[in-house]
């Protein structure tokens, strides 16, 4: 009997045409003979195409759930609580593994409480972009990003004053909180993690980006990012780094999958955390399947890990009790 995998993806986020991307991959790896394919496509204003009975449990006889929502209103804890309410499988972080990871802010605060490696910061909000708080607490060149964004969605950095204030209105208008992080000049880093309550680290990647920094058009629009897997790290710091990735998807309390970003000091030689994505892209040209890929599990293998993973951990809830 074939396992009926939902794959929900498109939504209203800046990220809907590369989720729509992620998604295609992943009902093409989808073996027919091991599953039955039943998609669902959100479209940019959050209509859903079919309409589903949800949240019945056990609506329209779903065995597991794959979104492939990136960025807000799926990768942020709103699709996952509503799959919750559904009692249905889902792939990926639970509720408060995806809000914490998805919230910039927050994810560096769990880390920092974790004595964990995060780079200088700061946090406004759209109602007070006040560049002068900035300017006191970093230097020059610095970051300016959403809080709650991917795919470097609404990101700049910013080399003087008279880029910041530009940078933070873009910001703000994909977020109501910004944060601010101080620049490092350095390699970029990451790796990826699979599991559940005994997750493991893949051999890390480093992306070398045609542009200042890796931005949306060089991750998707432009072809000219370079990646290096496995990246050329002397084997101490690559132990570290992928030490220091799991150590970060246990603090957020991930699950399923997530992807690791690092940066790598050229002055000091400092790794940093920089974030961590719950739902990391699935297109052709994403670091989290190559990473995989090349530590030995293909694209394939790894969505029937992350199906298993899924199922696994709902059959690990059904042993608590939500009733007297």
């Amino acid at each position: 009997m074939k396992l009926r995998v939902a794959v929900l993806y498109g939504g209203r986020s800046g990220e809907h045409d590369v989720s729509v991307r992620s998604a295609r991959s992943i009902l093409d790896a989808l073996d027919p003979a091991r599953y039955e394919k039943i998609e669902y496509f959100i479209d940019r204003q959050g209509k859903w195409l079919p309409k589903p009975i949800l949240p019945e449990p056990g609506a329209q006889d779903i065995d597991v759930v794959f979104p492939v929502l990136h960025g807000t209103f799926g990768e942020d804890g709103t699709v996952q609580g509503l799959l919750e309410l559904a009692d249905l499988p889902y792939v990926g972080a639970g509720v408060l593994g995806s809000s914490v990871s998805m919230d910039k802010e927050m994810m560096k605060r769990v880390c920092k409480e974790r004595m964990l490696p995060i780079v200088d910061y700061v946090t406004l909000t759209r109602d007070n972009l006040c560049a002068e708080a900035v300017r006191e607490a970093l230097p020059f060149p610095m970051f300016v990003k959403p809080a709650n964004l991917g795919s470097s969605v609404g990101i700049s950095k910013v080399h003087d004053e008279s880029q910041l204030g530009p940078a933070l209105e873009l910001a703000a208008r994909y977020d109501r909180k910004i944060i601010v992080e101080r620049g490092i000049e350095g390699r970029e880093l990451e790796c990826a993690v699979l599991g559940n309550e005994s997750p493991v680290a893949s051999l890390p990647c480093e992306i070398l980006p045609s542009k200042e920094f890796y931005d949306y058009d060089d991750k998707y629009l432009l072809d000219k990012a370079e990646t290096k897997v496995p990246a050329d790290l002397p084997p101490e710091r690559t132990e570290e780094l992928r030490r220091l990735a799991v150590e970060c998807y246990r603090a957020v309390e991930c699950e399923g999958m997530g992807r690791v970003d690092f940066l790598l000091e050229a002055a000091t030689g400092k790794l940093y955390l920089n974030e961590i994505n719950t739902i990391p892209g699935f297109t052709s040209i994403s670091m989290f399947p190559k990473m995989w890929e090349h530590s030995g599990i293909a694209f394939g293998a790894l969505v029937d890990r992350l199906i298993e993973l899924a199922l696994d951990r709902h059959q690990r809830k059904k042993a608590t009790q939500f009733t007297r």
